[in-house]
C-alpha cells in the first residue's frame, strides 16, 4: 500500500527498539500503539512531508 512506511522507535517504558509501520499519507498524526516488547501503550507522533516521513518520537501516556 502506497504512503506506508516502516521505522524504528525506541519505547520509553521498557527501552527496546520496536518497529512501526508510518502511515505517510497523513502529513501530521498522533496515535498510541503498544509496544511489541512490554505491551505497555506509547503515544505516537509522525510528521509525514511530501509522502516522507520526516519526524517520529513516542512518549509514554503518563508523560
Amino acid at each position: 500500500m502506497q504512503g506506508l512506511e516502516t521505522a524504528h522507535l525506541q519505547c520509553p517504558c521498557c527501552w527496546e527498539t520496536i518497529e512501526v509501520v508510518a502511515d505517510c499519507s497523513v502529513a501530521e498524526q498522533e496515535y498510541v500503539e503498544d509496544c511489541s516488547v512490554c505491551c505497555r501503550p506509547i503515544v505516537i507522533t509522525l510528521v509525514c512531508h511530501d509522502g516522507e516521513l520526516v519526524e517520529l518520537s513516542g512518549r509514554s501516556e503518563d508523560e
